[in-house]
């Protein structure tokens, strides 16, 4: 049995900043990192691969080259957590103990959720931003596009990053009224799960006015149910209150999908869980309410954030500070506000930068109105929060969050 003071399932945003600020803060600390995967993703920059700005290539670097100096990289999968006996299994068969653990493991997307989804993705103009394989297609299926519905769908939260399914929608929908042609005979129909355009009032409103002002079919209470492929069909139910769900049926020439995502089975499985299946952890110290040893960051952690890159630069300075009392048999005293970020980008070269905490107060990084659209965000989203991921946030740097907002699809 392998055994490691901290060890970190995940080697994603999260698990690696935690990686990197334990390195930062004790650089003898013996810490693991459980990750199967080699290559890593800049998961917030798919929005702008789908948008025809970026290359797949850019968002992707080696995992090799991430883990931190001093970490033991175990290039596996977990396939249990025995949090009684402080023990992960391995998806290769080892058990590794701890004194420590970090789950990080991040969301599973429920593509099979939705039928007919998975066959019809990648083809007939079905394509998806949250899938490195698909959001490449998502700018073949927007330069092809010759007009009739273009629809995008939000499904019920929580997933990651949800500004991300609208923000595709003004993209796409600028790139339509590129050509008059094509725009006369176009409509894009943003149907979401949500009874809203987005969670958090202050940036809801103007949100309200960029739908209005290009023209958007915004359905609310829309949940994707079905896709038909053969006859280029979304079903979807519609659950409004007070009201007896209903079936409506939308045709599409273009249909970027959302998918319905979860905890991992692993972690849903296990002791670790919550009813909702994520880590059951107190949302301010990021510490399970069970096991005191074990702590969880990220999307994976039950907490009622927005679930972003953004999230887990607020919340890993607060877990490793917790966590580094924990080891050295204290408390910590690290408090998590529940502060998120996304880069609502409203069309090329616009963006309004909602950040805000769990009051869903905004939270702004810039003396600045932060619910105007404004080229400067646009920047940040396109230049400046690429480098700061993965030159900063990666590296488990040391940074103050104001004028350095964080990081989101």
């Amino acid at each position: 049995m392998g055994h490691h003071q901290v060890l970190i399932v995940g080697g994603g945003a999260a698990g690696i900043t935690v990686a990197a600020r334990l390195k930062r803060f004790r650089s003898a600390l013996d810490v693991a990192i459980l990750e199967p995967a080699t290559d890593h993703y800049y998961q917030p920059g798919w929005t702008l691969v789908g948008g025809g700005l970026f290359t797949l290539e850019q968002t992707r670097r080696n995992e090799a080259s991430l883990i931190p100096a001093g970490v033991t990289w175990i290039r596996e999968g977990v396939a249990g957590f025995d949090p009684a006996n402080n023990s992960v299994t391995t998806s290769g068969g080892q058990t590794l103990s701890y004194d420590v653990l970090v789950v990080a493991t991040g969301m599973k997307l429920c593509w099979e959720a939705i039928k007919g989804l998975p066959e019809a993705l990648g083809q007939g103009g079905v394509c998806s931003n949250y899938s490195k394989d698909f959001a490449a297609y998502t700018w073949e299926c927007i330069q092809h596009f010759q007009g009739g519905n273009a629809v995008f769908t939000c499904p019920p939260m929580p997933i990651k990053c949800p500004g991300a399914p609208q923000k595709i929608a003004y993209l796409a929908d600028d790139a339509i009224q590129r050509d008059p042609a094509v725009a006369a005979q176009s409509t894009v129909i943003y149907a979401t799960a949500t009874p809203g355009i987005f969670g958090v009032p202050t940036y809801a409103a103007p949100l309200r006015e960029v739908v209005a002002r290009k023209g958007i079919d915004a359905r609310y209470n829309h949940v994707l149910t079905e896709v038909r492929a053969a006859t280029k069909e979304a079903v979807f139910q519609v659950r409004k209150e007070g009201e007896e769900v209903r079936e409506e049926v939308i045709p599409y020439a273009l249909l970027h999908v959302t998918p319905p995502m979860a905890a991992p089975d692993v972690v849903a499985q296990s002791p670790l869980a919550a009813a909702s299946g994520f880590v059951e952890v107190d949302k301010h110290s990021l510490q399970h309410v069970r096991f005191a040893n074990v702590f969880a960051i990220g999307d994976v952690s039950g907490m009622p954030n927005s679930k972003t890159a953004a999230a887990v630069r607020g919340q890993a300075p607060v877990l490793v500070g917790n966590l580094l009392a924990q080891l050295d048999g204290g408390t910590g005293m690290g408090s998590y506000d529940g502060y998120s970020c996304c880069p609502l980008i409203t069309g090329y070269g616009k963006t309004i930068m909602a950040e805000f905490n769990y009051e869903q107060q905004p939270v702004p990084s810039f003396p600045l109105d932060p619910t105007q659209e404004r080229w400067s965000m646009w920047v940040m989203k396109t230049a400046v929060l690429p480098w700061v991921y993965w030159n900063r946030m990666l590296k488990g740097a040391d940074h103050e969050r104001k004028f350095i907002p964080g990081v989101s699809h």
